[in-house]
């Protein structure tokens, strides 16, 4: 009787144990740092991660210079969507990112726009011909759509009369504001912010009129351990992800 009772007890041990061992990875949350023309993408992305994986990636959205500013000093992002490659490869040297995990996860483009009709035509020449008074772009020193906006000025010869009408956002999520606000007529945004307005007037800008903007993602040494802060870089990689970065006018390589 006894070896009977042990017998039963020892198979229900063992059905616990496999039941336990099979049993789903806790789900888990991760601060991801997103570059701001990245934000219905990322938000999108996000939910689509959740459903996928259970893990919850708590999004944070700025310009790529003030955020590598916070995580030099201590700020808790485990990954990091910049608006370029500067700062994950800075995050590399610097001993911030895991050497390793950095990949481009878009490609950017850059969009002159107006909500006034016939505005901005289809070459950028209103640039040249003056005929506005504000022109809103991203701080170049801090995001990248920014830098690109004054290279672009730059190549077509107009920056040095045109920077006496440019009002700075702080990223770009700012300059589309000023834009559709009013406070400026016109303005340099990421195609991302437009690709589903209707209306207003634009000219896409043309590739090789400033330095590509390859948006890399990198994760952070305060995400090293962390399971959810790799799987949602995994995720990102994979075709959920990628047919919605393709749907807001980014290039994937």
């Amino acid at each position: 009787m006894t070896t009977r009772r042990g017998s039963v007890f020892g198979m229900v041990l063992l059905a616990a144990s496999l039941t336990l061992g099979a049993a789903p990875v806790r789900a888990a949350e991760t601060q991801v740092a997103v570059a701001a023309n990245f934000t219905e993408p990322a938000k999108e992305i996000a939910a689509a991660f959740k459903a996928a994986t259970g893990h919850t990636a708590i999004l944070s959205f700025g310009s790529s210079g003030q955020f590598y500013a916070q995580m030099a000093h201590g700020a808790p992002y485990e990954v990091l969507l910049s608006a370029d490659a500067d700062r994950p490869q800075a995050a590399e040297r610097d001993g911030l990112g895991v050497v390793g995990t950095r990949f481009t996860y878009a490609i950017g483009r850059l969009v002159l726009y107006s909500k006034t009709p016939g505005l901005v035509d289809p070459a950028g020449v209103v640039l040249g011909a003056g005929k506005f008074n504000k022109l809103a772009i991203a701080d170049p020193t801090a995001a990248p759509y920014g830098a690109a906006a004054v290279q672009t000025m730059r190549k077509l010869g107009v920056y040095d009369r045109v920077k006496p009408k440019i009002v700075q956002g702080t990223s770009i999520t700012q300059a589309y504001q000023f834009v559709q606000t009013g406070a400026a007529e016109l303005g340099f945004v990421a195609l991302s912010q437009v690709i589903r307005t209707e209306g207003g007037s634009r000219w896409q800008v043309p590739a090789t009129d400033h330095t590509p903007i390859d948006q890399q993602a990198i994760l952070l040494y305060t995400g090293e351990k962390n399971p959810a802060a790799r799987a949602f870089l995994q995720f990102l990689k994979g075709p959920a992800a990628v047919s919605i970065i393709k749907r807001y006018g980014y290039e994937v390589k």
